[in-house]
């Protein structure tokens, strides 16, 4: 990379570390935290879990598309505005209500696609997937931090601080900002534009895969807590050795998987990936009673999540017309979010039976799903 790459790369990393972080940091207490609440059943919970997901899903596609004729910057700054907000009504409620209104405020902040887009102008298609692979990082880094420090926190100061947390953290990165690079441009913009190039059956594809992804992912955080908790008999202060060592022990699937992938076998990457998805969620709803099954688990789970996670975005980017690009990962985004929000409701639905290893047993049905899905049509790039 350039430079100004590399300073544009850091810059914007740094601020979706920021953004995700106050996400992240909820997502491993929030559901227990949640069910103390006044009003609270299976549904709410699973529905405060995920209920961001809706709003972000709402609003991607429009901040996208806004922020290819306005610019990137202005739609950041309110994006992270909202988010702030959110955070800050949540922090001050007493019912899983206002919990729920506050999370579908935070969601409004719909900056993702942005963000990626804002990535995508700075840097050249041929380091593309590099750059996404750097941004991946940096998300996965806010994943491990904040199933570190989000636990902690809410063991030492309550669930309301990880919400002040995020509404500060917010501020940051509006704040970093003014280090970006001078110079960078959005595509020109063409006479002939039309949003439904960001709806092309390749582009489709991937919205699809990401909202699979992303459902996996908040189901399962809907049950997880509960089954460390209530079947393992973990303080909530010793979940976070869980996820941390599960996703340190799942680089070794991960990093594996992204060299094979910038050398050859797109296709047969994605395929490894999702049968470690299934994997994962087999194991933790056949035999979440054990410990070191758990563990592995997780780490199977963890290590094609994350190479998904930077693999796809990548994909889009490249495969996206240049002046919709903010569009194309706007829809993308918004695929995204709602399989967050469409997970929390499927946790919280299967959960209603108290127990765990029914949320994993649906979501491991999913993952077969979408890994017959994967494999009648392969990917030719």
């Amino acid at each position: 990379m350039l430079p100004i790459e590399r300073r544009a790369v850091t810059v914007i990393a740094l601020m979706a570390m920021c953004r995700m972080f106050g996400l992240f940091a909820l997502l491993p207490v929030l559901a227990l935290y949640a069910a103390d609440l006044q009003d609270a059943t299976p549904a709410l919970i699973g529905l405060a879990v995920g209920a961001y997901g809706l709003t972000q899903a709402a609003l991607q596609i429009p901040f996208g598309a806004i922020s290819d004729r306005i610019g990137r910057v202005p739609v950041i700054l309110f994006g992270l505005a909202l988010f702030a907000a959110g955070s800050i009504f949540a922090a001050q409620s007493d019912s899983i209500y206002g919990v729920v209104a506050g999370r579908l405020l935070q969601g409004a902040g719909a900056i993702s696609a942005t963000l990626t887009a804002l990535l995508a102008d700075a840097t050249r298609e041929e380091v593309r997937t590099r750059t996404m692979a750097v941004f991946g990082i940096a998300i996965g880094s806010a994943f491990l931090l904040a199933l570190i420090i989000g636990p902690v926190i809410a063991a030492a100061s309550g669930v309301r601080m990880l919400f002040w947390l995020a509404a500060v953290l917010a501020a940051v990165a509006a704040l970093l900002l003014f280090l970006l690079p001078r110079g960078i441009e959005r595509p020109a913009e063409r006479p002939d534009r039309r949003i439904r190039a960001a709806f092309r059956p390749e582009l489709l594809r991937l919205d699809f895969y990401i909202f699979v992804l992303h459902a996996l992912l908040t189901a399962s955080f809907v049950a997880l807590p509960f089954l460390l908790r209530d079947e393992l008999h973990l303080a909530l202060t010793a979940h976070w050795q869980i996820y941390v060592g599960a996703l340190l022990a799942s680089l070794l699937g991960t990093v594996p998987l992204i060299f094979a992938d910038e050398r050859k076998g797109k296709s047969s990457t994605l395929t490894v990936a999702i049968l470690l998805l299934v994997s994962g969620q087999l194991m933790l709803a056949i035999a979440g009673f054990n410990l070191t099954i758990v563990f592995v688990a997780l780490a199977v789970f963890f290590a094609g999540f994350n190479f998904l996670e930077a693999g796809l975005p990548a994909r889009l980017s490249i495969r996206a017309s240049g002046d919709l690009r903010g569009a194309s990962l706007g829809v993308f985004s918004s695929f995204q979010f709602l399989g967050a929000f469409a997970g929390g409701l499927i946790g919280g639905r299967f959960l209603a039976g108290g127990d765990p290893s029914a949320v994993f047993a649906v979501c491991a049905l999913l993952a077969g799903a979408w890994l017959v899905v994967h494999r009648l049509a392969p990917e030719t790039g």
